[in-house]
């Protein structure tokens, strides 16, 4: 069973990633952050395999802020992969930065918010 911790600004949209990661692969076990300052935590007591967190423009959705998370979990749990979620339309230098982040080789992926769920998943998945 392959855990994943979801941590974004929407809860509608979490309830959608965690409801398509579980329709996808039986093998999901999804947890939810209530909030940026817990996402670490539940990491740690889940030893997740993946986190997926949002970012955006916006306190604490920034990607400074998502990348101390990315920091203090790699640190407990290196294997942990970082998943970011960035809307790429109407945050196109955001969304430039996190894929520099991929390149650079501080996240494992980046999705692009205009993608399909079933995208969403079988990326996941893939990891």
């Amino acid at each position: 069973m392959r855990r994943v911790v979801v941590d974004m600004q929407n809860v509608l949209f979490a309830d959608a990633i965690s409801t398509a990661l579980q329709d996808f692969a039986a093998d999901f076990q999804v947890f939810q952050s209530e909030s940026p300052e817990k996402t670490a935590g539940i990491c740690d007591y889940t030893q997740a395999d993946i986190l997926i967190m949002e970012v955006t423009a916006y306190t604490p959705w920034k990607l400074e802020e998502r990348m101390k998370i990315r920091d203090e979990v790699k640190k407990n749990n290196p294997e942990c992969k970082i998943v970011l979620v960035v809307d790429e339309v109407t945050e196109k230098k955001l969304a430039d930065r996190v894929r520099q982040a991929k390149k650079d080789g501080r996240i494992d992926n980046f999705i692009y918010g205009s993608v399909s769920s079933t995208y969403l998943a079988a990326v996941i998945d893939a990891l």
